[in-house]
């Protein structure tokens, strides 16, 4: 994978438009029933970076970034300022927001992921890229301490124990998180007399699998 480990400036990536998309097969039957499939197991999304550029340093800004990742080569980071955080909105981060699964006494590695729940259904969705001093763990109730309890990989969200959380004990994190993405254009276009008139350019980002 063709990464760089750098955050698009949060400050454009603020006033972004986007979301999570699904890919849904329907098939409508004779009868006028339908049949519906997916072949994704996890969503991805797409932004609008344009939407966050407000003056002609935020088109220079975004330009070079654009250059320095090559256009669509290299993924980057993104700050996605309506869903960046494992807890709510309103509520401070804690240890304890999401459960990432039950110790057995013998598995020492558990993978950062955040539940999206509506009713008796939900979605987990995988985290690949914590945010650095955010990351906090939990295990059995208890919070541990990075480094002497835990190793975390900021590049894949995995988490290493020290020792494996025993059996029946919950683990889980709370965490701010960037989404792994890239541009998904190999041109950007920009106009002084455009951007003066209100008009700003159209720059396409795509979410990318780890």
């Amino acid at each position: 994978m063709q990464f760089h480990e750098v955050r698009f400036p949060a400050t454009l990536s603020f006033g972004s438009v986007g979301g999570p998309e699904r890919r849904t097969d329907v098939v409508t039957i004779s009868n006028g029933y339908e049949e519906r499939n997916s072949p994704w197991a996890h969503s991805r999304r797409r932004y609008d970076a344009g939407m966050g550029m407000r003056s002609l340093d935020d088109v220079e800004t975004l330009i070079a970034f654009f250059e320095a990742r090559f256009g669509q080569l290299f993924g980057f980071r993104w700050k996605d300022w309506s869903d960046y955080r494992s807890s709510k909105p309103s509520l401070d981060i804690t240890a304890f927001d999401q459960a990432l699964g039950t110790g057995d006494g013998v598995q020492t590695e558990f993978a950062l992921q955040k539940t999206y729940q509506s009713g008796a259904h939900g979605y987990s969705r995988p985290i690949s890229k914590p945010v650095a001093e955010t990351v906090r763990v939990g295990v059995g109730g208890v919070e541990l301490q990075e480094t002497i309890d835990y190793a975390l990989d900021l590049t894949s969200g995995a988490i290493t124990f020290a020792q494996p959380p025993v059996a029946g004990a919950d683990v889980s994190a709370g965490f701010e998180f960037d989404v792994p993405v890239r541009f998904d254009t190999d041109r950007i276009q920009t106009s002084i007399a455009s951007f003066q008139a209100g008009e700003v350019p159209n720059v396409p980002i795509v979410e990318v699998r780890i």
